[in-house]
């Protein structure tokens, strides 16, 4: 994941401080009922190199998803934006994890890339035919219109948000600057729309984007990805940070917390994210299971 990259000689310069929460989040997070449920996880689980790391020495390709799903409860699947797949590969994963893993796809490039959310009809009915698959596995699906859709595709946004059947959990996430500038750190109108429709917004967090991190939360749940710099001393003060201020959420109603883990070279995404749980069971009492990490050499313990 090359977003907000940035060298690593210039990572000291930049203020990681999160921004303070907008007034609106103590609203929106009283009407939730609390008792936060987690969903984390990573980015992928084809990894190769995670074997002697997150899998054990010696597995299979085709057993990389089962081994993933005893480790995670959870995938943000960015594999469906380049490929649709079809519903009996969707079949296929879903027979391979647990009761209570969730699969969160991203809408495909052909809507949000290439029609821009405009006559994208067919498409659209094909994703959400593919993705009926996962059943009771499906957690949120999240749409990244392109880049190059700024404050004057508002209109165009909402309309295709507002033509997705309700039953369909939808969190977005936005790259173009415009949707920042204003006085309150995210567009006011579109806010206004999420929350209005109890759509999410997604907060990525990486080091070149510090204007992403807009801590605005719509309903009373947070999607939040995280974007490392391959285990940098300010990857860890930044993960710290996000334990905090999650902690703060949970104390005002927070239901659900979403948070995968990216790293420019996703190598390194499953030591990160057994730091953050670690963290969140340390300081916010929660019981989440810790990942195993394994060395390369004897499958103990990291």
């Amino acid at each position: 994941m090359d977003f907000g990259k940035l060298p690593e000689d210039e990572l000291k310069q930049i203020d990681f401080t999160l921004p303070p929460d907008p007034p609106e989040n103590k609203a929106v997070l009283k009407k939730g009922k609390g008792k936060t449920k987690f969903y984390i996880g990573c980015a992928k689980w084809g990894r190769k190199d995670w074997i002697g790391k997150l899998y054990p020495k010696g597995t299979k390709e085709k057993d990389f998803l089962s081994y993933y799903a005893k480790q995670f409860n959870s995938i943000e699947f960015n594999g469906f934006f380049y490929n649709v797949h079809s519903r009996a590969q969707v079949e296929k994963w879903v027979a391979a994890v647990p009761d209570n893993f969730i699969f969160c796809p991203k809408f495909t490039q052909s809507i949000t890339h290439l029609r821009r959310l405009k006559n994208a009809e067919n498409e659209v009915n094909t994703f959400l035919d593919v993705i009926e698959a996962f059943g009771k596995h499906l957690g949120p699906v999240f749409l990244m219109p392109h880049p190059q859709m700024g404050v004057k595709h508002l209109d165009t946004i909402e309309e295709f948000m507002s033509s997705l059947p309700k039953d369909i959990d939808v969190f977005l996430e936005l790259r173009h600057e415009d949707w920042y500038t204003s006085q309150e750190g995210y567009d006011p109108a579109l806010f206004s729309y999420l929350r209005k429709h109890k759509r999410g917004a997604v907060i990525t967090d990486a080091a070149g984007r510090r204007d992403c991190v807009h801590m605005h939360l719509s309903k009373p749940e947070c999607f939040i990805r995280f974007v490392g710099n391959g285990l940098h001393p300010t990857d860890y003060t930044r993960i710290d940070e996000w334990v905090q201020r999650i902690k703060v959420w949970m104390e005002e109603g927070l239901e659900t917390c979403y948070f995968f883990m990216h790293q420019h070279e996703e190598l390194h995404s499953p030591e990160l994210i057994k730091y953050f749980i670690q963290q969140m069971n340390k300081h916010a009492k929660t019981r989440i299971p810790l990942p195993v990490i394994y060395t390369d050499t004897n499958n103990s313990l990291f």
